[in-house]
């Protein structure tokens, strides 16, 4: 027991690693329309944001495939803060350095996203790592963090901006780096253990070469593809659906999303080590279409909400669900697996979003027959998880 109570300190400086994300991640968005006006950026510039921050992300992510095991997890998840905190005070002031503000703004928004990146491969294989008893209750525990700082940057920004103005998002942007900042401490304290023995994780190659490993490829991108299709078109789909403003769009959209979401894995965090995760999984791909069909065919505004509330309960385990299926399946994947799996990710999650708009853009700007496009992601879940259930069944049955 003693054992277990002295990692503590390492999941609360995990779960403020997905607090950091989710602030990188989040606050730039709302500040479109400020940089709109004040800099004069149009919508196509505008796009680049989220665009770089993601492709760096991605960068990251493969580039942890090589460097992390090499130059060791501590020294890796430490800089993650660092370089989150230096981005966001670095937006205060960096884009009034240059003629170009969107140069200044992209420069900051690099180096909060490599802190994203290397947040996202390397909390998940820490945690997993920590002898704690229920390894699916702890991830998907982990990652609701993520969830309620999302909805904490989201409803304490628009807070914030109604009490002291948008002209002050600089004083904000230095505030929310206060999280990193502090919890460089708790990464530099906190004990690390190793995810494999040295020597004895897979290599890429290795990985690749395994067929069942491409099904959990899948299978992350599907997870990724589901969450965040609706997510980036919650708060549009809001707006346009409910005719109301921006900042309710936000709340009650992405903020409610997430928010759904967080409180999935919360729940599965408390009660997982009573339901089969697999099953859970097949269940919550199965609430996830039926959320995507209800958003895409809802005549009534409100029951398009509803929908879309549903599709953050139902994707919440998804991507913590497949990690940790991928992690039992294959559990000397190392570092490799953990940064090939986030790739996968979020591949799907560029992929997803890119599909309904295109689509909605083919029928007219019709943001509903563009999500309606989307069940096709829950679909492939369901069928990368039945799969994988009978693979663990033929290898129990050898066995």
């Amino acid at each position: 027991m003693s054992d277990i109570k002295k990692y503590g300190k390492t999941k609360i400086a995990c779960y403020l690693g997905f607090v950091t994300q989710a602030i990188s991640a989040n606050f730039a968005p709302l500040l479109f329309l400020t940089f709109y006006r004040s800099y004069g950026l149009s919508l196509s510039e505008l796009a680049l944001i989220p665009v770089v921050f993601y492709v760096t992300q991605l960068i990251v992510d493969l580039a942890c495939v090589k460097i992390a095991d090499k130059i060791g997890y501590r020294v890796c998840i430490t800089a993650s803060e660092i370089t989150s905190a230096i981005g966001l005070v670095g937006l205060s002031f960096v884009p009034d350095l240059f003629s170009n503000h969107l140069f200044g703004i992209l420069i900051c928004d690099v180096i909060y996203a490599v802190g994203s990146g290397l947040i996202e491969v390397l909390c998940s294989p820490i945690i997993e790592a920590c002898p704690f008893e229920n390894k699916d209750k702890m991830m998907s525990l982990l990652h609701s963090f993520y969830c309620w700082g999302a909805v904490g940057v989201i409803a304490g920004s628009t807070l914030f901006f109604t009490a002291f103005g948008t002209d002050n998002w600089r004083i904000l942007a230095c505030l929310w780096a206060l999280i990193p900042l502090c919890n460089v401490y708790n990464f530099v304290t906190c004990p690390i253990e190793p995810i494999v023995e040295e020597g004895k994780g897979m290599t890429t190659t290795q990985l690749l070469k395994k067929k069942e490993f491409w099904l959990f490829i899948v299978l992350m991108i599907s997870a990724g593809a589901s969450e965040v299709s609706m997510t980036q078109w919650a708060s549009a789909f809001v707006e346009s659906a409910l005719h109301v403003s921006k900042t309710v769009g936000d709340l009650a959209g992405p903020c409610g999303f997430v928010a759904f979401m967080g409180v999935s894995r919360m729940l599965y965090g408390k009660f997982g080590s009573k339901v089969d995760l697999s099953v859970f999984m097949i269940i919550s791909g199965a609430l996830c279409f039926v959320s995507y069909l209800l958003t895409a065919i809802a005549k009534i505004p409100v029951m398009g909400l509803v929908g879309c509330m549903a599709c953050g309960f139902s994707v919440g385990i998804m991507w913590p669900g497949s990690l940790s299926i991928t992690s039992k399946a294959i559990p000397t994947g190392g570092t490799a697996m953990f940064a090939l799996l986030a790739l996968a990710g979020d591949i799907g999650g560029t992929l997803g979003p890119a599909v309904v708009g295109n689509v909605s853009q083919i029928f007219g700007d019709d943001l509903q027959t563009g999500i309606l496009a989307g069940i096709g992601f829950p679909l492939m879940l369901i069928l990368c998880v039945v799969l994988s259930r009978r693979l663990n069944k033929k290898k129990t049955n050898k066995q």
